[in-house]
């Protein structure tokens, strides 16, 4: 009898193995050639090594998107949700609780259930910034977001303008300081570092603090924490002015070209880079025969219209063949 079964469960197993393998090989048969398909993991796509069709495409990869050479590294990046950010004073490792008092269907909480939330958010706030040193983390890096967002700066800035913020915390920089101010002048730095550079009079209209006090600040904490900010090329200033302007890419290089040749001649030597790009701008578009005034360069670039008429005869008389 135990034999028997035995006998009938391995053919039952064989049958489904048999199955299995019939419906690997249908999926990995080309329907239009009949030939192998193979998974290029790099594209997301299944495609056949016989004839080149795309079988399927836009394959979800459902591994981590982190990689690990050892166990170790593993456990320390292995995590569930949302990953860490320092723009966040806790990392993000935190709870959030919802403003809105409703549930998980959209309905409004009882009366009971609104009073029990927010003593819950209260005692939450309370834990999330236990002593002063969080609560100024906490201003700070919503500074941080509220200037780079004003001035439509990437994620990657933000993070290293949070970075360099928790390094001037940590490094005891800020007594004597504001934390506007120290706030502001990280942005200012991480935005040059990445090359997305912004001008100190864009910064200091998104600022609460005034322009003197952000070049102050900026200096002190580039001297103290060893940053390494190369000088502002003025041709990072370009495709922003040329995109507010609207005009062509072909107006955008001819600004770079005047710019690259006006760095050989040693034209932008001690000359502010927001005013040589804004001139710049304004000479190709001339050159380029596409209509814009001093007046809308000088609204974009918020420089005087007087600075970029100079840099502008400048800039010509740098350029071979040409007489400003």
């Amino acid at each position: 009898m135990s034999e028997r079964l035995h006998t009938r469960g391995s053919r039952s197993r064989t049958e489904t193995d048999e199955t299995e393998s019939e419906q690997t090989d249908e999926t990995l048969n080309c329907p239009e050639c009949g030939g192998n398909v193979i998974n290029d993991e790099e594209h997301g796509e299944s495609v056949c090594a016989d004839c080149g069709l795309v079988v399927e495409a836009d394959s979800v990869d459902r591994g981590p998107e982190w990689r690990a050479f050892d166990s170790r590294e593993k456990d320390e990046k292995s995590r569930v949700g949302a990953p860490t950010t320092n723009t966040m004073h806790d990392k993000g490792l935190s709870t959030n609780i919802d403003w809105r008092d409703k549930d998980a269907y959209g309905r409004s909480l009882g009366a009971r259930q609104r009073q029990k939330m927010q003593r819950l958010r209260k005692w939450n706030e309370r834990f999330r910034t236990r002593d002063s040193k969080e609560r100024n983390l906490k201003q700070a890096l919503g500074e941080i977001d509220r200037m780079a967002s004003a001035q439509g700066l990437p994620d990657n800035v933000r993070e290293t303008a949070s970075v360099i913020y928790r390094r001037a915390l940590d490094e005891d920089l800020l007594p004597g300081r504001s934390i506007e101010g120290v706030s502001t002048s990280c942005v200012y730095a991480a935005a040059r570092m990445a090359g997305v550079p912004r001008s100190l009079d864009e910064i200091a209209d998104v600022s609460r603090v005034e322009k003197a006090e952000i070049a102050r600040t900026y200096r002190y904490v580039v001297r103290e924490l060893k940053l390494e900010v190369k000088p502002a090329d003025p041709e990072q200033y370009v495709p922003r002015f040329a995109s507010d302007l609207e005009l062509s890419e072909e107006s955008e290089m001819r600004a770079k070209s005047l710019l690259r040749n006006a760095k050989e001649k040693g034209v932008h030597s001690g000359k502010s880079p927001v005013g040589l790009a804004a001139a710049a701008v304004y000479a190709a578009a001339l050159l380029t025969n596409e209509k814009t005034t001093q007046a809308a360069v000088s609204e974009v670039a918020d420089i005087s219209e007087v600075t970029i008429r100079n840099r502008y005869h400048e800039l010509l008389e740098a350029e071979d063949g040409l007489v400003a």
